[in-house]
């Protein structure tokens, strides 16, 4: 939302341009004068990669390429930092996720394994532009990221259970709720794409970001049930009703973080307790501020233990 960046409005540093990442007609002249470049532009999301894909493929390749044509052409050669993702490892049962582990997609993701393929594409490009024409770049795979201002709509399952919590309204699950997650909250996000961009200088290298703390999507609801002081209770719902396709879930995203702690010596600031407190409170101020009186309003554990 544009409202995030109004605290750096009247900066004489600052610009902010809003456009697409296909037809931006400022693309070249921006990433001529680009020191370091963060490609995050995607169609990320359960749902729209399910509803969409089509633009999936077409949008996460076609606007990566794009972006690594303009940096060569350029002359410049910035550091590229490329957004990807735990799902390039496809359906994986091992129990932590390395980067010299080999990539995979399964057709039992469904219409789902599209985003995988524009992921891995990504990568390809990345790399085949570094040894190619010297582009140096860093691509970070990452681990379901979570914080303040991401929304739910299009899947993702920390806010939408922070929502729900906060209300006191039913918590959805899909399926059984045994797959496991590891979630990383923004704000650590930032510090270790900073550190290993910093640390990568001229080279190219490829790192797992996020959290190695695993947990169960049915202990994430429980868990959001608890910090919120909740009376929600958990429904479960299949896949099939879920998402209006067959297709089997991952059942593991746990990394390695070996390679991001040895290169930068990282380590996180937020516990994903810390995370739901915070979208907790905020959830709650939102509704204060709504009026919004059909529903209890409650403190988050961590402010009834202070």
């Amino acid at each position: 939302m544009r409202a995030n960046l109004a605290a750096h409005e009247d900066d004489p540093n600052f610009r902010f341009d809003e456009a697409d990442i296909l037809t931006w007609d400022r693309l070249e002249r921006c990433v001529g004068w680009a020191d370091r470049i963060y490609h995050l532009a995607a169609v990320v999301g359960v749902y729209r990669v399910l509803a969409e894909p089509t633009k999936v493929l077409a949008i996460n390749i076609a606007g990566c390429e794009r972006l690594l044509r303009a940096a060569h052409s350029g002359g410049w050669k910035p550091q590229v930092v490329l957004a990807s993702s735990s799902e390039v490892y496809g359906h994986n049962d091992e129990e932590i996720l390395r980067e010299d582990q080999d990539l995979s997609v399964s057709t039992r993701a469904g219409t789902r394994w599209g985003y995988s393929v524009s992921k891995i594409a990504d990568e390809a490009l990345g790399l085949s532009y570094a040894q190619r024409y010297g582009i140096p770049a860093v691509i970070a795979r990452f681990f379901n990221t979570v914080g303040p201002r991401q929304v739910g709509r299009y899947g993702m399952v920390v806010p939408r259970f922070v929502a729900a919590a906060v209300r006191n309204e039913p918590i959805t699950v899909f399926g059984g709720g045994l797959q496991t997650r590891s979630f990383c909250d923004a704000r650590d996000t930032v510090v270790a794409l900073d550190a290993l961009a910093e640390r990568a200088a001229r080279n190219t290298l490829v790192a797992n970001v996020g959290n190695d703390r695993e947990i169960s999507i049915l202990e994430l609801a429980e868990l959001v049930i608890e910090r919120a002081n909740s009376r929600s209770v958990i429904q479960h719902v299949g896949l099939r009703e879920a998402y209006g396709e067959d297709f089997e879930d991952i059942r593991r995203r746990r990394p390695s973080l070996a390679r991001l702690r040895s290169l930068t010596g990282f380590e996180h600031r937020f516990t994903l307790e810390r995370t739901i407190d915070d979208l907790v409170a905020i959830e709650r101020n939102k509704l204060e501020e709504s009026h919004d009186g059909y529903c209890t309003l409650v403190r988050p554990q961590s402010e009834r233990a202070a």
